[in-house]
């Protein structure tokens, strides 16, 4: 039986470890091959890793690839290797996009500087941008192609220490509707907006965030713990968070022929802690 992403070609940036790993390892699983993108040289050994067990467990072609989103260079690297290393002739087209690297270097407002700023929204803003921009000749001209772009509920909650990261989620998000409309005859462009997820990038928030984020956990319908439910450390008692594999599972689902109608849209992939209509 043919898989739903059978052949197809996928871009997922920030994919060595965490919720791209996740998202990499659920397109994998039906069937389309992945560029594995990283940033620094310590993950490539992880990435290598990934790569190979992905290979193996779903017969597909997985090739791991540095490259730094937040660099003015970086994304068409990225689009000159991944086309190096998948392309067949004159045939070369990218499917899928996932624009899943981020980095928050979160700062009550006294606090914040202008490399903070500037860091931050190279990666989380102008990155996407260029990858983009990069691949858009390769995408497919039959509405096939699927973008989705990771976001968090930051865009919208006004968290104390977030005013970077919050804005760049809200910028991504607005690309996101400019995008489903200048690309509307290669691709769906979507947004999917993560509350807290299992990991360290989380679990290292300043205490300050941690309390205010305190209500906003309680009151999110999923978050309740149930039996059986790993303790999350840095989570009010009886709350968890997301796990990657479920952000990843809304990820895949817009990749799929299924949500072709979807577009230009903020997808609430955090359990219920923002409601948008």
């Amino acid at each position: 039986m043919s898989r739903p992403l059978e052949g197809k070609l996928a871009i997922v940036t920030g994919s060595s470890r965490g919720i791209g790993a996740a998202i990499a390892e659920n397109l994998a699983s039906k069937g389309a091959n992945i560029a594995l993108n990283y940033t620094s040289a310590p993950s490539t050994e992880i990435a290598k890793e990934l790569a190979a067990k992905l290979t193996s467990a779903h017969n597909i072609k997985v090739v791991p690839i540095q490259a730094d989103i937040g660099t003015p260079e970086g994304p068409a690297n990225l689009v000159r290797e991944v086309k190096s290393a998948f392309s067949s002739g004159d045939a070369f087209q990218i499917d899928i996009i996932i624009n899943n690297a981020g980095i928050a270097q979160n700062a009550l407002l006294p606090d914040v500087t202008i490399p903070q700023f500037e860091a931050t929204y190279r990666v989380n803003v102008l990155g996407p941008l260029l990858l983009i921009q990069a691949a858009q000749p390769y995408l497919p001209k039959d509405r096939s192609g699927r973008i989705v772009n990771i976001s968090s509920v930051s865009s919208s909650t006004g968290f104390v220490t977030q005013s970077v990261y919050g804005g760049t989620k809200a910028a991504l998000e607005a690309m996101t509707r400019t995008w489903s409309r200048e690309l509307a005859q290669n691709a769906t462009v979507n947004a999917v907006n993560p509350g807290p997820v299992e990991g360290p990038m989380y679990a290292s928030n300043a205490e300050v965030f941690l309390e205010g984020i305190e209500g906003w956990i309680k009151h999110t319908p999923l978050m309740k713990a149930q039996e059986g439910d790993v303790k999350d450390e840095s989570l009010p008692e009886g709350t968890r968070a997301a796990r990657t594999e479920e952000i990843a599972g809304v990820v895949g689902m817009l990749c799929g022929k299924e949500a072709a109608w979807i577009t230009g849209q903020v997808v609430c992939a955090n359990g219920g802690m923002v409601m948008l209509h």
